[in-house]
């Protein structure tokens, strides 16, 4: 560990490190960690981690499904968030699987499926519902003190319906894609398509809030998100009016700019069938990816001059993740695959991992 960033840290973060001694060591691995949630063939709910080789470091059950996933910068920590609207999110030791803890929402929130930890790894923040006023979004913020994530006081995402939130590059920044739509306890009911509020926010991680952006649309729902090593940001949406409707179902706020309509191909965008799933960024390659499981298609482009780089059918396709060469794609009905855009043809590649059943988001460490 870094001098400068081990001085940084907390006394309740040297006890967490001190509890994972050692790890900094046995990391270095030349094969990143996929981190995923998935099923089994009985239905079982599975947090899992595998090498891109096919050797499985952990497969772990948990009472609930998962969405996705996040890993502590520096400590063997993953935490799969309960996919909405659970109330139970799983923090897993990565080395053999182990069930750390598990984390409960409060009685009138529950879990949106995402978190981020911070780069000082004593703070995770979590997108949540809070039940008592269905839809109005909170960001539930967690201590980790001894290794177990304590509730600290939340933060209001400035909207409603929070789905996937990300750092900026400064690390201090939040960008928050809230959905807009309503859904009260123990339930995935949208209770306002009429009336949807969705908004991309930035804000501070103390809860101010620096800017609220809208699309066009009313119904598009902003889900996912990709965040470039430039402050690039991508959002993909998830359209909730009618299939014939032509909207922005990807778009694109550059440093400086607002958030506008990535310029897709109608072809492309009904492709889609109004349902965008995982988004990534390849910073090297300057390459943007997105999964349309409904549509049952896989799209690459070049981040810059939004150029195809690739377009093909892939049935249920899930999570996205860049790897050195590329792309790692999981699905939920067949292999996964990686995605070589090296050269001038983009490779595609089997990985010797569980077909199908995986949920649609993964994470490499």
């Amino acid at each position: 560990m870094q001098r400068r960033h081990f001085l940084g840290l907390s006394l309740a973060t040297l006890t967490s490190v001190a509890a994972f001694s050692g790890w900094t060591l046995s990391r270095h691995n030349p094969q990143p960690l996929l981190l995923s949630a998935r099923n089994d063939a009985e239905g079982r709910h599975l947090a899992v981690g595998y090498r891109l080789d096919g050797s499985q470091a952990f497969s772990t059950q948990v009472s609930e499904r998962c969405h996705d996933v996040v890993a502590h910068p520096y400590l063997p920590l993953a935490l799969f968030v309960g996919r909405r609207p659970s109330r139970q999110s799983y923090l897993i030791d990565c080395r053999d699987g182990r069930l750390v803890q598990t984390l409960h929402s409060p009685a009138d929130r529950h879990f949106y499926g995402h978190a981020v930890f911070h780069h000082s790894g004593e703070w995770l923040y979590s997108s949540e519902n809070d039940t008592l006023d269905p839809g109005r979004g909170v960001l539930g913020v967690y201590r980790l003190v001894e290794g177990q994530l304590q509730r600290q006081p939340e933060l209001s995402t400035h909207g409603i319906g929070p789905h996937q939130l990300l750092w900026l590059p400064d690390g201090e920044t939040l960008v928050v894609a809230n959905g807009g739509i309503r859904t009260e306890a123990d339930s995935r009911e949208a209770l306002n398509l009429d009336a949807m509020e969705s908004s991309l926010v930035l804000m501070r991680r103390d809860g101010t809030l620096l800017s609220k952006e809208q699309l066009p649309a009313q119904m598009n729902s902003i889900r996912h998100l990709a965040v470039a090593r430039d402050g690039t940001i991508v959002s993909g949406q998830q359209y909730q009016g009618e299939p014939s409707d032509s909207v922005a179902l990807l778009a694109i706020k550059r440093p400086g700019q607002s958030l506008q309509a990535f310029p897709l191909g109608e072809v492309q965008r009904q492709a889609m069938q109004q349902y965008c799933a995982s988004v990534a960024i390849h910073d090297e390659l300057r390459l943007l990816a997105l999964t349309a499981p409904r549509g049952n298609r896989l799209f690459i482009w070049d981040l810059d001059s939004a150029a195809v780089r690739l377009d093909i059918a892939l049935p249920d396709c899930a999570g996205v993740g860049s790897v050195a060469e590329g792309f790692v794609v999981s699905s939920g009905t067949g292999r996964c695959r990686l995605y070589d855009c090296r050269g001038a043809q983009v490779l595609t590649h089997a990985l010797q991992l569980p077909a199908g059943l995986w949920d649609n988001h993964l994470r490499l460490a």
